[in-house]
């Protein structure tokens, strides 16, 4: 079942951001990148139409993190504030009239491989929303994260995401400092690391080789997450911003980017996407979940699906949805530091 957005907030209750954070700034820069901002070209003209137009844009300043939160980091969240998650409560029912009563049940979206060659027009033959499947429990019931602590925290909704942001005193990148850092400075590269998916067959990521979603030969070492950290960091010295996880960031969804203005005077400086009205699916307009942007793809994006193991890759969810391929990490803009 899908949750509304109601069922999780999206701002997290109590004092402010920098009044929880038990981290002081100079002790998260020193384990932060500094990005020093700048003008680039985002989006991309040559792949999916949610990626165009490119466009130019320009972003202050920022520190991230250099890799995907993981179970470790998480686990001291959870344990230093009694977070619960959203996978891990039942939705309301006031929250989803007319669903079934023993339809709602706390759980997860957890990829469930098919034996053999499916439609990939129907997510529903590899996606499984499971009972008792959430951080803890990642494959579901009977799961669970031991020997994973450096693994990419996964079953993450928006509002799990945006309170750890708010412990850590930090926030979620927008999909401008998102992809800006992803590039690694590589102006116009498909990938983060240059033109070549695999060069001189060298996997740079955590995608899928074979045929998905039956056939994962996992040529790069790792059937699901990986370490974080376990591939080459890009130009900036970021590691995983591209496949192991998906990672939420803090924009609302449009269909299209806006294109370059007019007048070179007028290029956007640190934009922040959408609207969340223009953020509904309109292919469920009887669902008015808005939806965020994710960026990074995942360890189930391949070559006959998927392909958004790219930087200018973008994908829209519902802010009440946590799956077993998605995570995050975090900022801290300048004018916080």
């Amino acid at each position: 079942c899908a949750r509304a957005p109601g069922a999780s907030s999206t701002k997290p209750a109590g004092m402010p951001p920098r009044a929880r954070s038990p981290h002081s700034l100079s002790g998260m820069t020193r384990t932060m990148v500094r990005i020093g901002g700048g003008r680039f070209r985002m989006g991309s003209d040559r792949n999916y139409p949610e990626e165009a137009p490119a466009h130019d844009v320009i972003v202050d300043g920022f520190w991230i993190d250099p890799k995907p939160v993981t179970n470790r980091q998480f686990k001291r969240f959870v344990r230093a504030t009694g977070h619960v998650t959203l996978a891990e409560k039942r939705p309301d029912p006031k929250d989803y009239p007319g669903a079934l009563p023993e339809m709602l049940y706390a759980g997860s979206l957890v990829f469930s491989p098919p034996a053999e060659i499916v439609d990939t027009s129907n997510f529903t033959r590899w996606w499984q929303f499971l009972k008792g499947a959430d951080w803890r429990h990642p494959y579901g019931p009977g799961s669970n994260i031991h020997g994973l602590d450096d693994h990419p925290v996964v079953h993450i909704a928006y509002g799990d995401a945006l309170a750890y942001a708010a412990w850590a005193g930090k926030d979620l990148p927008t999909e401008a400092e998102w992809e800006f850092a992803a590039r690694g400075g590589l102006e116009g590269a498909e990938y983060a690391w240059g033109d070549e998916l695999t060069p001189d067959g060298r996997h740079m990521a955590n995608t899928w080789q074979g045929i998905f979603p039956n056939e994962n030969l996992a040529l790069d070492g790792y059937e699901r997450t990986s370490p974080v950290g376990s591939y080459p960091p890009n130009g900036y010295g970021l590691y995983d911003m591209i496949g192991n996880v998906w990672e939420w960031t803090a924009d609302w969804f449009s269909a299209r980017h806006q294109p370059d203005p007019a007048k070179p005077c007028c290029i956007p400086k640190n934009p922040r996407g959408g609207q969340i009205d223009g953020s509904l699916d309109p292919a469920m307009p009887q669902i008015r979940i808005p939806r965020k942007v994710l960026k990074g793809g995942s360890h189930l994006c391949a070559p006959n699906y998927c392909k958004r193991y790219r930087p200018a890759a973008r994908h829209a969810e519902a802010v009440d949805t946590s799956t077993s391929h998605l995570g995050f990490r975090c900022v801290l803009r300048d004018e916080a530091a």
